[in-house]
């Protein structure tokens, strides 16, 4: 599976964080380690302790108390629905992820035309200047979450919004599919192209217009499904590492 390097670091925090959980090493009540202890423990960025902890909330594991820290919640050891980066290691499987994205993604995109705030079109923006700017995978995948995240907050729906932190990066398909070595110059290329349809749908949940929105979005993840049934027919049938 091509999964970025956050992606990657992402991961094994949640699964070390799970598996204590359910051992009950960590029962319900337990106080997560800080965002500042984890960097400095691990060695990993805050932006991928950030990504771990959402996806720990997404699925029931973690809750945060406001001024006080990150904890352990009663009944955590539930194990939800989830999708892993195991169970994503053939294109058919992303395709049948996105196929599920089509339409959570449409409605998504119409009801954030119908609500939008000034805040959430200043956020959609924001992600749209990231993704412009961004020259390596790991930025632009960043930028790609963020913008779908802003798109989730938009609706003002918080389930629209802890659906798409529970996907986290899986969210966004691999690109170093398309993306061979690090060339900066093509990494952004690339994300600009991508950013022709996030414009499309910012364009239009601005505008207010759900119908054109959905339009967009469906569009979207309809060229992400034709990028992939291409790579597919010519032979790719395993993501690479």
């Amino acid at each position: 599976m091509a999964v970025t390097k956050a992606a990657s670091l992402a991961d094994d925090l949640v699964q070390r964080f799970e598996e204590r959980i359910e051992s009950g090493d960590m029962p319900p009540g337990s106080r997560f380690p800080t965002e500042k202890a984890i960097t400095e423990d691990f060695g990993v960025s805050r932006t991928v302790v950030r990504e771990a902890y959402s996806r720990l909330a997404a699925r029931g594991l973690l809750e945060s108390r406001r001024g006080s820290g990150a904890y352990v919640p009663d009944g955590a050891q539930y194990r939800a629905f989830q999708v892993t980066a195991e169970e994503i290691g053939e294109i058919d499987d992303v395709l049948k992820l996105l196929e599920m994205r089509m339409g959570f993604e449409a409605e998504m995109a119409d009801l954030a035309a119908r609500r939008r705030t000034g805040a959430d079109l200043a956020e959609l923006h924001r992600a749209l200047a990231a993704m412009e700017e961004s020259t390596d995978v790991d930025a632009s995948v960043t930028a790609d979450a963020a913008f779908h995240a802003a798109i989730a907050s938009a609706t003002g729906n918080p389930y629209f919004l802890r659906f798409t932190q529970f996907l986290g990066v899986r969210l966004v398909p691999s690109r170093r599919l398309y993306l061979q070595g690090d060339d900066p110059v093509r990494h952004q290329r690339y994300a600009r192209t991508i950013n022709r349809d996030h414009e499309a749908i910012v364009a239009a949940i601005e505008a207010g217009d759900p119908a054109a929105a959905r339009r967009a979005a469906r569009r979207h993840i309809e060229k992400s499904i034709l990028r992939y049934r291409t790579l597919k027919e010519g032979g790719h049938g395993l993501l690479a590492r």
